[in-house]
C-alpha cells in the first residue's frame, strides 16, 4: 500500500494529557501530493462525568460537555475508530505541534482504553510528522516566497492562524479542529510549493533511524537543529553537536553558538544547578543557562547537515559562523570530562513526578507479553462479557484502569462494590478539579463577551449535574 498523510487536530478539555480529555477530533487524509482522499473526519468525544473542563479552553473552542454527550463517541468507541479507520497501515500522521501535544493525548487515550499506546505511530509502516518545526526551519533557512508573520511587538511568530492570514489562506474558525486541519494542509502546500527540497528532505528524515544516521555518538559531527527550546532571535535554529548519551537511547546535544570554555571547568554540582534550575532561577538576572538539551530521536526533530547553511546565506541567516562552530567543537573534544559529567547528570535526572494515579503512569513501564494478551482480551470483550471479566493482571496499574474503563464506557457492567469504588474515586477527582474550575468561572464571568455567557452557564450546569451527592455547588 502507498503511504498517505493523515492531518489531524484535537480540541481538549485542558492542556494536560494525563488528566484532561479529548473533546473534538478532526482530520483529513491526503495522498503524498497533499491532495485530499475521501471526506474529512470531524467527531466529538463524550466528556465523562469525572471531568470538569478548563473554562478557558471552552471559551476558545466553544465545545461544551453537553454537546459531546449528545453527539460524541465514548472513549472506547473513539479509540476503536482511530485504530480501525484513521491510523491504518502506511499512514503518516501529521499535526502542528502534535508530537508534544496531540500525540500525547492519543497515547493516554489508548492507555485508558486498553489499546497499545505506541504501535499506532510506528507499526506496519506507520509514522508521524510535526509541521511546527518544519515551519520554523523553513523560516530560518529558506524563507523566500512565503510571508512570515510577526506579533504586535514585531517579533517573529509561527502561530498557525497568523501564518494563514499572512499568506491569504482562509482560516475563519481558528481553534476549531477541522478548520485548523484544512489550514495546516494549505500551509504544507505553500511550504512544498516554495521550498520543495527542504520539505521533502525533512519528510525523509522524520523517523528515528534516519535521525540517528545524522546525529550519533559514533561519528560526532555538527548539525543544524531547529527546536522550540532555542532563541527566537535566531528563528529557533542553531548548530548543535552530539555530546553524550541520554536515557532511553537518546542523545544530549550542545549548542555550538556558545563558547564551552565557561562551562567545562564547572563541577558536577555546579552543572547540576544549571541543568535542573527552576523557572524562577532561569529567569533571574545574571543566570547563564547551560546550552545542552536532550534530542529525542523518535520526536521527529528538525535536523539537517551543515551543507544547508552553504546555500542562500544560511550561516548569516542564523547568525553563526563556521569558525566559531569548529572552535567550540574542538574545545568539547579536548575536554571529554565535561561530556562525562553531563552524561552522569542526564542519567541521574530527578524522576518526573506523574502523581499516584494509574491513568498518569503510562510511562512507568511496558506491559509484559501475558498482560498484553489480557489487554487485548479486554479491548475485544463485549459489554456482557466485561461484566464477569476479572483477569489477573501482572501489572498492578491495569486493575484500576479496567474498572474505570468499564465505568466510563460500559457502566452497566459494574457490580455494586465496583460502583462504590468508582464513585469514591470520581468524587475525589472532581473535588481536586473544583477550586480552579470555580475560580476560572468567576474570573471569566466579568470578562467574556456577552455572546459567550451561555458557555459559562452550560459549564455551571455541567458542574451541578456531575457533582457527587453531598458536595458543594460550583
Amino acid at each position: 500500500m502507498a503511504n498517505t498523510f493523515f492531518f489531524y487536530d484535537l480540541e481538549t478539555s485542558g492542556l494536560n494529557p494525563r488528566s484532561d480529555r479529548i473533546m473534538q477530533f478532526a482530520g483529513q487524509r491526503t495522498d503524498m501530493a497533499l491532495q485530499p482522499i475521501g471526506e474529512p473526519v470531524n467527531v466529538l468525544v463524550k466528556l465523562n462525568d469525572d471531568t470538569l473542563p478548563s473554562p478557558e479552553a471552552v471559551m476558545v473552542t466553544g465545545i461544551t460537555p453537553q454537546s459531546t454527550q449528545a453527539d460524541g463517541y465514548t472513549e472506547a468507541e473513539f479509540a476503536r475508530f482511530l485504530q480501525d479507520e484513521v491510523f491504518t497501515p502506511n499512514t503518516i500522521t501529521v499535526g502542528f505541534n502534535s508530537v508534544r501535544f496531540d500525540d500525547e493525548f492519543i497515547r493516554y487515550l489508548f492507555w485508558r482504553t486498553f489499546h497499545n499506546p505506541y504501535a499506532w505511530a510506528w507499526k506496519d509502516g506507520r509514522s508521524r510528522w510535526d509541521i511546527l518545526d518544519i515551519v520554523r526551519m523553513t523560516r530560518a533557512l529558506r524563507p523566500d516566497g512565503i510571508n512570515w508573520p510577526v506579533d504586535d511587538e514585531g517579533r517573529a511568530t509561527n502561530r498557525l492562524e497568523l501564518i494563514t492570514k499572512a499568506n491569504g489562506i482562509v482560516h475563519e474558525n481558528a481553534h476549531d479542529a477541522l478548520s485548523d486541519v484544512e489550514a495546516l494542509i494549505d500551509v504544507c502546500n505553500i511550504l512544498h510549493q516554495h521550498q520543495p527540497k527542504l520539505f521533502e528532505y525533512l519528510l525523509s528524515i522524520r523517523d528515528k533511524k534516519s535521525v540517528q544516521k545524522l546525529v550519533n555518538l559514533d561519528d560526532k559531527q555538527p548539525f543544524v537543529y531547529t527546536s522550540g527550546r532555542y532563541s527566537a532571535e535566531y528563528n529557533k535554529t542553531t548548530v548543535a553537536f552530539p555530546l553524550t548519551s541520554a536515557p532511553n537511547s537518546n542523545v544530549v546535544v550542545y549548542d555550538l553558538r556558545h563558547d564551552p570554555s565557561q562551562f567545562i571547568t564547572l563541577s558536577p554540582d555546579e552543572l547540576s544547578k544549571k541543568m535542573y534550575a527552576s523557572w524562577e532561577e532561569r529567569t533571574a538576572d545574571g543566570f547563564v543557562p547551560l546550552p545542552v538539551k536532550t534530542l529525542q530521536y523518535n520526536r521527529c526533530p528538525a535536523v539537517a547537515p551543515l551543507g544547508v547553511l552553504e546555500q542562500e546565506n544560511g550561516w548569516e541567516r542564523i547568525s553563526i559562523t563556521l569558525t566559531d562552530v569548529e572552535k567550540h567543537k574542538q574545545i568539547l573534544l579536548q575536554h571529554p570530562e565535561f561530556a562525562e559529567n553531563i552524561r552522569s547528570l542526564a542519567e541521574n535526572r530527578p524522576a518526573f513526578v506523574t502523581g499516584s494515579d494509574v491513568e498518569a503512569k503510562l510511562y512507568e513501564g511496558f506491559l509484559d507479553g501475558t498482560d498484553s494478551m489480557r489487554v487485548e482480551a479486554v479491548r475485544n470483550a463485549t459489554e456482557s462479557e466485561l461484566a464477569d471479566f476479572h483477569p489477573s493482571f501482572n501489572d498492578e496499574r491495569l486493575s484500576d484502569l479496567l474498572l474505570r474503563y468499564k465505568a466510563r464506557n460500559y457502566p452497566r457492567t459494574l457490580s455494586e462494590d465496583e460502583m462504590e469504588v468508582w464513585e469514591k474515586w470520581r468524587s475525589a477527582r472532581i473535588a481536586a478539579q473544583l477550586k480552579p474550575f470555580v475560580t476560572s468561572l468567576h474570573k471569566l464571568s466579568s470578562s467574556v463577551s456577552a455572546d459567550k455567557h451561555f458557555l459559562l452557564e452550560e459549564l455551571q450546569l455541567w458542574a451541578e449535574a456531575i457533582m457527587p451527592v453531598g458536595e458543594g455547588e460550583a
